[in-house]
């Protein structure tokens, strides 16, 4: 079968074996997967060399067969992918065996996937089939930040620094269905707009004086994701007694922290990652309640990903793009 695959000649499209269903596993012939960002980042983790890897963690297609025990799916299912392998109770922390789909484990970037019955999700009725391979790892991880670490309330301030990402297209829906108030940041004055126009209440430039745009602001909450580049901009926006949740780090993972600063301003900083199966549920509960859609920048097919992996290496987009299998 097709697939988009990482090993010792670098990254490709090639074949791999088709896989077949064991006891409590089903095979899902894929028709739409979603790239993120950590597809992009596995072939620097892997160092450009190891056993074939199928890339990919978000995707949505159809159930084309079950293997022996399985109870929960049947062939012709349209289901979608919960990429967040072994974490199914809500939990401060990750359990042990929990790991994102991808890496180990082949993904979803190819024309069939084998999963344990436990990792696949009903595909939202409400939703197509683009916006439904690109609803689960970004949307699930906003939602953990935003809500369940961030503890967002109605008529909070809420910064979010990069606003093009996936995640961040989420959180901007998921905070003004709550009732909060957000300010997004861009060096793309483009990207700004199309996050106002997604309903974020400001946009201010990535290059800004931040201390001096937002002096009128007070910040309740900070969701980052970039690091280095913004983390102690963002941590100095803060309100006393504030939150900082980090999910990511795009830009460099390592920063100098000024502790005194932190323990006079009685701040806190939370990490967060991706999530459980009950928070998938709620935030796929929430999402249909609200009608909140995955922003897709662009659909190619499975044979162009290359082109899509370099898309997002440049940050070009604005939302997701998505491979057609």
């Amino acid at each position: 079968m097709k697939a988009i695959i990482h090993g010792d000649n670098g990254l490709r499209l090639g074949e791999m074996p088709t896989p077949f269903a064991k006891s409590g596993e089903v095979v899902v012939a894929i028709k739409t997967a979603g790239l993120n960002r950590r597809d992009l980042y596995i072939p620097a983790r892997r160092d450009n060399k190891g056993h074939d890897l199928i890339l990919g963690s978000d995707g949505a297609g159809v159930v084309e067969s079950v293997g022996e025990g399985v109870t929960k799916w049947s062939v012709g299912d349209e289901v979608l992918v919960n990429p967040s392998l072994n974490w199914f109770e809500k939990s401060d922390g990750s359990p042990e065996g929990f790991g994102p789909l991808g890496m180990p484990d082949d993904g979803t970037f190819s024309e069939k996937i084998v999963l344990s019955q436990e990792q696949l999700e009903p595909r939202p009725a409400y939703l197509t089939w683009e916006e439904s391979a690109s609803i689960a790892l970004a949307g699930l991880t906003g939602f953990r930040a935003l809500v369940t670490r961030g503890k967002v309330k109605k008529d909070d301030t809420v910064l979010v620094p990069g606003a093009g990402s996936g995640v961040v297209t989420f959180i901007i829906q998921f905070a003004k269905a709550i009732g909060a108030r957000v300010i997004v940041t861009s060096r793309s004055e483009e990207k700004r707009a199309h996050a106002l126009k997604l309903g974020a209440d400001r946009a201010i430039d990535t290059n800004a004086d931040w201390n001096e745009v937002l002096k009128d602001e007070t910040i309740d909450l900070v969701i980052e994701s970039v690091g280095k580049a913004t983390f102690n901009r963002s941590l100095a926006c803060l309100k006393k007694g504030g939150r900082l949740v980090v999910f990511g780090a795009t830009t460099e993972d390592v920063i100098d922290l000024d502790l005194r600063e932190l323990f006079n301003n009685q701040q806190e900083i939370i990490g967060s990652m991706m999530g459980s199966r009950d928070e998938l549920r709620e935030m796929l509960a929430f999402s249909k309640e609200h009608n909140i859609r995955p922003v897709i920048d662009r659909t190619m097919p499975l044979e162009d990903a290359l082109e899509g992996f370099s898309m997002l290496e440049d940050s070009t987009q604005f939302g997701k793009i998505v491979f057609t299998v």
